[in-house]
């Protein structure tokens, strides 16, 4: 699909909301739901290369989650954990290139360690671009931008007057990413939690009831096919 007769998006964010309610709703822990929806991002993920998506980003866990009790949070991560060593071979064949976005100083050093080998096993591949982003929050990651560049003019290797609005972007995680052209979130809920601020600025949004583990190729489709539909001025008129 060549960028003239794109109709789809390139860059698709997700905000995977649901999974702890999606066991509750059956009666059974929150983890539970959350190793649903690991099985789920497999599913969309792979699905990516043949809708036209060379870009997916996921939000696994925020920099506002570490407020869940210690049971969730460290099942979690043993999630995490075991969706790299799980997943690592699977995604390498698929041809995806895995990176991770996010403050990587609070988490473990197996995680880090993990986080690192995936990175590298999987960098030369071109075929979809997986980002989790993990430990991460908008607010966060701006704020981490802002003193890297604080230091860059303090040194001299950067002038203030030099400064513009695409300067920053240069200092953000994301920064070798495209900005994301749709973001969903799923759940039912309509917000944004924090979630790539800057780089969303003019996405386009879609809030969807299903929730996460329920997330189908299928409704992930028809999704995208809706953002077809739309028309994307960045802040122009048509003419």
């Amino acid at each position: 699909m060549t960028s003239e007769t794109r109709t789809g998006p390139r860059h698709v964010a997700i905000i995977m909301d649901g999974n702890g309610r999606w066991a509750q709703k059956r009666g059974r822990p929150r983890l539970l739901g959350h190793r649903a929806g690991a099985r789920r991002v497999r599913e969309i993920v792979a699905s990516c290369p043949d809708l036209g998506v060379d870009y997916v980003t996921i939000f696994a866990f925020s920099t506002e989650n570490w407020k869940r009790t210690q049971a969730e949070v460290s099942g979690l991560m043993s999630l995490f954990r075991r969706y790299i060593e799980s997943e690592a071979q699977t995604l390498l064949q698929q041809g995806t290139r895995v990176r991770f976005i996010g403050d990587r100083l609070r988490l473990d050093a197996k995680l880090r360690g993990l986080m690192d080998m995936i990175e590298a096993l999987t960098a030369h591949n071109t075929r979809c671009h997986l980002t989790i982003a993990l430990n991460y929050g908008g607010r966060d990651e701006v704020a981490r931008a802002t003193k890297r560049l604080a230091r860059d003019v303090a040194s001299g290797a950067l002038d203030p007057e030099d400064i513009t609005d695409e300067t920053l972007p240069r200092y953000l995680d994301t920064h070798v990413l495209p900005d994301p052209d749709l973001v969903i979130r799923t759940s039912g809920e309509a917000r944004i939690s924090n979630f790539l601020l800057w780089q969303s600025a003019y996405s386009e949004y879609e809030f969807v009831d299903t929730l996460w583990p329920d997330f189908t190729r299928e409704i992930f489709e028809d999704v995208l096919s809706r953002y077809g539909s739309r028309e994307r001025r960045f802040g122009g008129v048509k003419v």
